[in-house]
């Protein structure tokens, strides 16, 4: 993962017009804000632009609240909006997940190691089964069981774990529950789930197996904004992996949890270093 603490960013969309890049390079140099790193994309089918920037301050008195209260007068005329991140800023997350701990185990390493800037706030599970490794690092564990019949009750829980928590992203690592149309209008950008990408080849029980039986060559992983059409939200990453007939059900099973876990953890990091942008069905995406 990339090391974007020492920077300020600044991201924003808006319009495409002449003059974009220029309100933004401008105002920093203005500012005299030195550019570390800069994207942007012109979207000529849609004629939206989106840009990102990553700047550091050459004034040690540098005023936040000044600079965007200045920033918010030029980006006016270009019905411009913008969001500006503190150099270090950890993300506030809940963690939702089922059975499976692969997803999860990866992503409180990274958390632990500093490889991801996330604060994780608590996990949420509709099994115990997880507790101990939530427990080891510290982290508050919520086990709500669902039903067809409390699927609303158990909805309007883990609601609340999440604003109590003060969570600004939810994180499917394999939470093996659909969630309802209301809990993904209210999540709307702002939860991020993982699925194996051999989808919509290989639907329902044992993908891996069915994969096997038809003898791919590539197990991988799409990670996405949720929505209320299943598994078909904006993509942020995908993942692949080769597998050959010399691999087993066993064995797919094993190369497409690593994809996984990879492919989930990466779009995390896009995400909180504010390099994914929504764009009506799609994402622009500025990797590293």
């Amino acid at each position: 993962m990339s090391d974007s603490t020492a920077s300020w960013i600044l991201a924003a969309q808006c319009p495409s017009l002449l003059g974009t890049v220029d309100v933004v390079t401008r105002f920093l140099k203005e500012s005299r804000c030195y550019i570390t790193e800069q994207h942007s994309f012109d979207d000529r089918i849609s004629g939206r632009f989106f840009i990102r920037t990553e700047f550091r301050p050459e004034a040690e008195d540098f005023d936040a609240e000044a600079f965007q209260s200045d920033f918010a007068e030029r980006a006016a005329e270009f019905d411009m909006t913008f969001e500006l991140t503190r150099p270090g800023t950890r993300l506030p997350v809940v963690i939702m997940v089922s059975k499976a701990d692969h997803c999860l185990n990866d992503l409180l390493y990274r958390y632990r190691t500093g490889q991801l800037p996330i604060d994780i706030r608590a996990v949420v599970s509709n099994h115990p089964d997880l507790e101990p490794l939530a427990a080891w690092h510290n982290i508050p564990y919520h086990h709500l069981p669902i039903t067809p019949e409390t699927k609303a009750e158990q909805e309007a829980q883990v609601w609340e774990v999440i604003e109590k928590s003060g969570a600004e992203l939810v994180i499917l690592a394999r939470y093996m529950q659909v969630l309802s149309s209301a809990m993904c209008t209210r999540l709307s950008g702002r939860a991020i789930n993982i699925h194996h990408s051999l989808l919509p080849g290989f639907k329902g029980a044992k993908p891996y197996h069915q994969a096997y039986d038809k003898g791919v060559k590539l197990v991988g992983a799409t990670a996405h904004y949720i929505n209320d059409d299943l598994d078909e939200g904006p993509i942020i990453t995908q993942g692949v992996a080769p597998v050959s007939h010399t691999d087993y059900p066993e064995d797919l099973v094993a190369k497409g949890r690593d994809v996984e876990c990879l492919t989930l953890a990466r779009a995390v990091a896009l995400h909180v270093e504010r390099r994914v942008f929504l764009h009506a069905r799609r994402t622009v995406v500025f990797d590293r």
